[in-house]
């Protein structure tokens, strides 16, 4: 993994001395809120509901052991024991005290962590695939390129106020475990027919009070061009996007109301002046950047695993956790292992300082000392032998993070929602304990089949509701919780906006809808048929019928 130089760390521990002066000068009296706002938005520290919130860049998901127990020293000294992971691949500690907080960032500087960029109208945290450089079916390793626009975007001093905020996402393989085309640029490898391995370029995308699928303005872009077509993109939305609107300040509208075909004319034109110029990416460099994700030192190893096969065979609690957890991996011999963060009754998300530590403890016993997140929630284990599952399976059932659920119905997405969010009207954290209470028989959930339920406390969309196969929005109705349904979302490579399925259903009644909704496609799928496939293919009557009539 890509670890700080110098001028990494040098830049990060500056910016913290910085905001300690900041915050030394706000609690004297003499900077007002107003005048503090911004300055601790660049940092990543909001002000929530109760407390302030510090939500700290995880650049592209990956961590290495070091990094996660200073995340977990974080927790347990300044927070309440625990952090929550979020869609964006950040943690986030909701518990932070204001004249703490330079502290808990200069500690995280010096294991190379910070908050820059986590907030504000800037260029957030670059994202991408978490089996990122494992994964069979990858064209190439995403990273490198994930790191290189991390350092082209850091305190760029054009975009560092954009009209609104601007997010970027990166896949390397044909399955889309980035959901590259709800951000506002996606960028997808793949092969041209002469075999370059080069982008699709995507842009427009969010979700937010109006949810749009990305439009592709570049079909193929050489990876020499990236920077440059990316700085056209930026200077175009830069001039062009709106500023007089909140609500309408996002890329998203500037595409919508121009169409992609206006915009990519404005993008070329921009890019034209650009593409020969100092961004142009050099091999020399790319190849500096791959050097610092080049592939772990693995032992040959068979591609089959007695252990494995015997505990399979053995014992059925470890079958399930396999079939659910455990990934393919490129390499013969080994797998990647997701860690899930949602165990039955649990707030989706969250680890404890305990359970990072343990976790940090078990990527070096088990792997190569690095941890990724995932934008579903969960923690990953990249690169852990077969033989090792059995053992590695046992440590995390101890410390409940081995329910076998990923890609289940209890492996919700959710926001803190309400609990913690000043900008929340609903609750969505006590909404998917009550689910995953009710779906908690394993061996229903693994019947039911591939199902993602993501819960979102406002029209933000911060638990990605729009693209759920089941998606619930919180409102307020009369000062009373309520929530909308959507139904036939997605995030794949098949992106695709839920339809909204009737009238807001209360908070007492929402747990019922679900599950209501989960039985008539238990009763309607056909063989093989996974929940999305079926409302798609019978339309929602059965379900709005199963919702309101039922009830």
């Amino acid at each position: 993994m890509y670890q700080y130089d110098t001028i990494d760390q040098t830049f990060v521990q500056q910016r913290v001395a910085q905001f300690r002066d900041q915050v030394s000068r706000r609690l004297a009296g003499e900077l007002a809120e107003d005048e503090f706002k911004p300055l601790r938005l660049l940092n990543g520290l909001y002000l929530q509901l109760h407390a302030y919130m510090l939500r700290v860049a995880i650049p592209y998901g990956v961590l290495s052991a070091r990094q996660l127990r200073a995340l977990a020293h974080v927790a347990r000294r300044y927070d309440r024991g625990y952090g929550h992971f979020t869609t964006r691949q950040n943690i986030q500690f909701n518990w932070i005290k204001l004249a703490e907080a330079p502290d808990a960032l200069a500690d995280l500087a010096a294991v190379g962590i910070h908050g820059i960029q986590t907030s504000g109208n800037t260029i957030r945290n670059v994202t991408t695939d978490e089996l990122a450089g494992v994964a069979p079916d990858e064209i190439e390793d995403p990273r490198p390129w994930c790191e290189l626009i991390r350092q082209w975007s850091t305190l760029h001093p054009e975009f560092s106020f954009l009209p609104r905020k601007f997010k970027i996402a990166v896949t390397g393989s044909p399955h889309d475990r980035a959901a590259v085309r709800v951000h506002d640029i996606g960028l997808r490898m793949h092969r041209n027919p002469a075999g370059e391995v080069g982008f699709e370029v995507l842009v427009g995308g969010g979700l937010g009070r109006t949810p749009l699928i990305g439009k592709t303005i570049k079909p193929f872009l050489p990876k020499r061009d990236l920077l440059s077509y990316l700085e056209a993109v930026l200077r175009t939305y830069n001039l062009a996007g709106r500023r007089d609107n909140i609500y309408k300040a996002r890329i998203k509208i500037l595409v919508h109301d121009i169409g992609a075909d206006a915009m990519a004319e404005r993008v070329e034109a921009e890019w034209a002046q650009l593409r020969d110029g100092a961004l142009v990416v050099a091999d020399a460099d790319i190849a500096r950047l791959a050097a610092a994700f080049a592939p772990a030192p693995y032992a040959p190893r068979s591609p089959r695993s007695e252990a494995v096969e015997h505990a399979r065979l053995t014992d059925a609690a470890f079958g399930r956790w396999l079939k659910r957890n455990v990934f393919a991996h490129k390499v013969a011999g080994y797998a990647a292992v997701k860690l899930s963060l949602k165990p039955i009754d649990g707030p989706p998300g969250d680890a404890t300082a305990d359970q990072m530590d343990a976790v940090a403890d078990l990527a070096e016993r088990y792997g190569f000392g690095e941890i990724r997140v995932s934008h579903e929630q969960n923690l990953v284990l990249p690169d852990v032998a077969l033989d090792d599952l059995p053992a590695l399976w046992r440590a995390l059932d101890a410390l409940g993070l081995a329910t076998p659920n990923i890609g289940l119905v209890s492996d919700i997405i959710a926001c803190p929602g309400l609990d913690y969010c000043g900008l929340a009207t609903a609750r969505s954290i006590p909404v998917a304990q009550h689910l995953t209470r009710r779906f908690e028989d394993i061996a229903r959930a693994h019947d039911i089949g591939k199902l993602h339920i993501n819960i979102s406390g406002c029209i933000n969309a911060c638990g990605h509701h729009h693209v759920g196969h089941i998606g619930l929005l919180g409102v307020d109705k009369n000062g009373a919780e309520h929530y909308q349904i959507t139904l036939g979302g997605r995030a794949d490579e098949h992106a695709a906006l839920g339809k909204l399925l009737g009238p807001a259903v209360p908070y007492d009644g929402v747990v019922d809808a679900v599950e209501r909704i989960v039985e008539t496609y238990v009763r309607l799928r056909q063989d093989g048929e996974i929940f999305v496939d079926t409302v798609k293919r019978v339309g929602p009557t059965p379900f709005k019928e199963a919702v309101y009539v039922a009830a």
